[in-house]
């Protein structure tokens, strides 16, 4: 005997519009699938199947529910978990190289009416499907910081190829493993979150929200007047000390024939960095520090013969 609500509903009405009268009605699926729609690969191949399932009974005959998980026509038991109500699990160990997980959940229960006749009842799901990848993130190192700091990505799956940036802005990214990635903070608006998104050839993946905190820098002295050929030194000074990784200050000239100087790089434990910056081809021009401050932080410079 199947479910009454379903069993009404399709005698009444054809199968689309019984859907709609079943919840209508407040007979509602009482099978509810909890098993994440993407799995983390693991060593073991084993993945966890879980399932609630809560009998539309009012007199429910002890011992009678019976909850099945069926992939490619075969079932296998599940059993009642002590974690909560209803909720039942199995452990499914996958063939090697498997990418999909096809399955669908078949459960049964007998029940006592009030006429005091026990009923046969069958409930199913429809096919799920949960992905199994090799490729995923579990977290940020951190959710927030200033333009320039060095933030890590866990996760797996990692490859030299992977390119991170923050809402269409590339950041410098650091292939550490396969299960970790770092970027430094790309030179964007400070004061918003931003999705961080992980890409290769072949996919995108968000690997969580970052809030972009405002900061501001310091720079002595605040113009350059060198003769090609000589060299000056150029401090930056920021207000708090750069975390692990250092904080990459994002630093470009409209005369890059006319400066000569190397990546600027707050070491990390320390607030400010020194750098030699060495007067090239006579010219006239600035040096812009991003997301710094009101925007930029610029540095008029002039190169003389």
């Amino acid at each position: 005997m199947q479910n009454n609500c379903r069993l009404l509903a399709r005698r009444i009405l054809p199968a689309a519009a019984a859907l709609g009268l079943m919840f209508a009605a407040g007979c509602a699926s009482p099978l509810a699938n909890l098993t994440p729609s993407a799995l983390p690969a693991n060593p073991s191949q084993l993945y966890t199947i879980s399932i609630r399932y809560t009998p539309n009974a009012a007199q429910l005959v002890p011992g009678s529910v019976v909850v099945n998980l069926v992939i490619d026509q075969q079932p296998h038991p599940m059993k009642k978990s002590a974690i909560g109500t209803d909720i039942y699990l199995l452990d499914y160990q996958v063939p090697a190289g498997a990418t999909d997980l096809a399955y669908y959940v078949l459960a049964s229960y007998d029940s006592v009416s009030s006429r005091g006749k026990v009923g046969h009842h069958d409930d199913r799901t429809e096919l799920l499907h949960s992905k199994i990848s090799g490729r995923y993130v579990l977290s940020l190192a951190t959710n927030r910081g200033p333009v320039g700091a060095r933030i890590g990505i866990v996760g797996a799956g990692f490859t030299a190829q992977d390119k991170v940036s923050l809402e269409g802005t590339p950041a410098r990214t650091v292939f550490e493993s396969p299960n970790a990635l770092g970027f430094y903070v790309p030179a964007v608006a400070a004061g918003r979150s931003y999705k961080v998104q992980i890409s290769n050839a072949a996919a995108t993946v968000v690997a969580g929200t970052f809030g972009v905190d405002a900061s501001n820098v310091t720079v002595s002295p605040d113009s350059l007047r060198l003769r090609a050929g000589e060299t000056q030194t150029l401090t930056f000074t920021v207000p708090t000390t750069a975390t692990a990784g250092g904080l990459l200050l994002d630093v470009t000239t409209d005369v890059p024939d006319s400066v000569i100087m190397p990546e600027v790089m707050v070491p990390a434990g320390y607030t400010s960095v020194t750098v030699n910056v060495t007067g090239g081809r006579p010219g006239s021009g600035t040096l812009t520090l991003h997301g710094y401050g009101t925007g930029d932080v610029i540095v008029p410079v002039t190169v003389t013969p």
